[in-house]
């Protein structure tokens, strides 16, 4: 597998473009989903568990009632890869 990348600010810039609700906050990428009860954020969070631990990239997320924050960055590199991107396109096929 070729090495991980930190992306540069104009490239974070260009690609979240592509990613509606996507924001750069504190360094990660950042998004909160709203669904219609805990049930359903529970079991959105369940795919999404199971989607990271295929990719060996995990998120950091908090969950309260029916809403889901989740912060995607790459902890080996100290910042934002292309492996965050693809986490995140992944996570909104989930709820498409």
């Amino acid at each position: 597998m070729a090495e991980v990348q930190k992306l540069s600010e104009a490239d974070i810039a260009a690609r979240l473009s592509e990613l509606p609700g996507w924001e750069l906050v504190s360094g990660r990428l950042q998004k909160t989903f709203a669904f219609k009860s805990f049930v359903e954020a529970f079991g959105f969070m369940s795919r999404v568990a199971l989607i990271a631990e295929a990719m060996n990239h995990h998120p950091d997320w908090s969950n309260i009632y029916n809403r889901v924050t989740i912060g995607l960055n790459t902890h080996d590199i100290g910042g934002i890869s292309s492996l965050d991107f693809t986490l995140a396109q992944r996570i909104e096929a989930t709820v498409s």
